[in-house]
């Protein structure tokens, strides 16, 4: 599965102790509500802070983001208060899950169903809010290393 490219996300939940991962399990499920799907492994510390909030936010890394992508998906990183310390961001104004600066796009979601995926929980969002930042660049995952995808070069 590793093979397939995708995009890069960055999933946070939690108004109070937020949290956060990197994700590439993510796609557009709706258009009428607007609705997406993020899958989150049960054992994430995120995947219980997603349930407990009723929200998400997801933040779409742009090419200059490797960095916080991978920070995100480090499990060396911090699990506490301090997890964000360094990281651009902002609580999103419905569930005040982090909102990383810098991204291509952001959604904020309130969680509609959880499904199970195996391993994972399949987290069904109703997008609350949007937006994006005119950026084109976006960071791509293949074969287990980031890759950047430059609009312009195309």
């Amino acid at each position: 599965m590793g093979m397939f490219a995708t995009g890069v996300t960055v999933v946070t939940a939690g108004r109070d102790n937020p949290h956060g991962m990197t994700a590439n399990a993510f796609t557009s499920v709706s258009l009428e509500p607007p609705m997406v799907l993020v899958c989150v492994v049960r054992t994430a510390v995120l995947h219980q802070t997603v349930i407990d909030s009723g929200g998400f936010a997801i933040s779409v890394m742009s090419a200059r983001q490797g960095h916080v992508a991978k920070y995100f998906a480090s499990r060396s990183r911090p699990r506490d208060e301090t997890e964000f310390n360094g990281v651009d961001w902002a609580p999103g104004p419905h569930t005040g899950a982090p909102v990383l600066g810098g991204n291509l796009a952001w959604l904020e979601c309130e969680l509609t169903a959880v499904y199970d995926g195996g391993d994972h929980s399949i987290f069904l969002g109703t997008v609350l809010d949007l937006g994006r930042s005119g950026g084109e660049d976006a960071l791509l995952f293949l074969g287990g290393s980031f890759y950047e995808f430059d609009a312009d070069k195309q």
